[in-house]
């Protein structure tokens, strides 16, 4: 990963830590969504870290896409789960040339997890009791 690439991909992971939410874009279809870099056969579904930066992305093949705001506990046990076990990645902080990070979505995942504990923060979720049982459980899945 490029310098710059890491460096948006950081402030990806701690401003949707301290906001608790995550920007996508969807449409009646879905999602948005693209093939990845490295292989074509791999989607990716791009997430921002703000609503602007999401609207930025609603253009061209995406511009019938509407922004909207994805509650952090839901991004993390829900569309990050479904997306590892279906092998698609995650697009980070994408620009207007739909160009950023394509991560691993149980990676990004367990990064934004060790952020939410390193600044002690209060997420409630449905599937686990705690933010570190959730980090212990996708630890060993990896």
């Amino acid at each position: 990963m490029s310098q710059d690439l890491e460096t948006k991909y950081i402030a990806f992971v701690e401003k949707v830590a301290a906001s608790k939410q995550v920007w996508g874009l969807k449409s009646k279809a879905g999602w948005a969504n693209a093939d990845a870099t490295e292989n074509a056969e791999v989607a990716v579904i791009p997430f921002w870290s703000e609503r602007g930066l999401a609207k930025l992305g609603a253009r061209d093949d995406w511009k019938t896409y509407t922004p909207t705001e994805i509650p952090l506990a839901i991004f993390l046990e829900d569309l990050c789960m479904d997306m590892a076990e279906n092998d698609v990645l995650a697009g980070v902080e994408w620009d207007t040339k739909m160009f950023g990070t394509e991560a691993v979505a149980l990676v990004a995942a367990l990064d934004i997890l060790n952020r939410l504990a390193a600044i002690n923060s209060a997420i409630t979720f449905t599937n686990y009791s705690s933010i570190k049982e959730f980090i212990t459980e996708l630890s060993e899945e990896q």
